[in-house]
C-alpha cells in the first residue's frame, strides 16, 4: 500500500523533511509542496500531535494551502509548512529551535520558514 504518495493531500509535494534530533528531543516534518517560484515559504508550528501520522496529515494540506495563496496574490513564492512535534509550553528550549534552524538552513535557501 502506497501510505503516502498515495494520499491525496499528498498532491505532488515536491520535497517533505523528516528532521530528528535525539539530543535535543526535536522531531520536525517540513514539507514543501511548490517550488516552481522558489522559494517556499510557509510558518512553523509547534504542536503535541498524538503521532507522527497525524503531523504527516496536518503539514501536507497547510504546505499545499500555501502555494495557492501565494499564486491568488500574485506573490512568487511556493508553499510549504514546517512543524514541531511537541507541546510548546514544556518541550521547546533554544537548543531545540537553534538544531530545527540548522535543518531549514540545510535545504539551502529552497524553504523559508516564519
Amino acid at each position: 500500500m502506497d501510505f503516502v504518495f498515495g494520499q491525496l493531500s499528498f498532491d505532488s509535494h515536491k520535497q517533505i523533511v523528516f528532521c530528528n534530533d535525539k539530543d535535543t528531543g526535536l522531531k520536525a516534518i517540513i514539507g514543501i509542496h511548490n517550488t516552481v517560484t522558489e522559494p517556499a515559504l510557509g510558518g512553523m508550528r509547534m504542536w503535541n500531535y498524538a503521532n507522527e501520522w497525524a503531523a504527516l496529515n496536518d503539514v501536507l494540506p497547510l504546505s499545499r494551502g500555501l502555494t495557492y495563496k501565494f499564486a491568488i496574490t500574485g506573490l512568487n513564492l511556493g508553499g510549504g509548512k514546517a512543524l514541531i512535534i511537541g507541546d510548546a509550553k514544556t518541550d521547546k528550549t533554544p537548543e531545540m529551535i537553534t538544531r530545527f534552524g540548522k535543518f531549514v538552513n540545510s535545504l539551502s535557501g529552497k524553504y523559508i520558514t516564519a
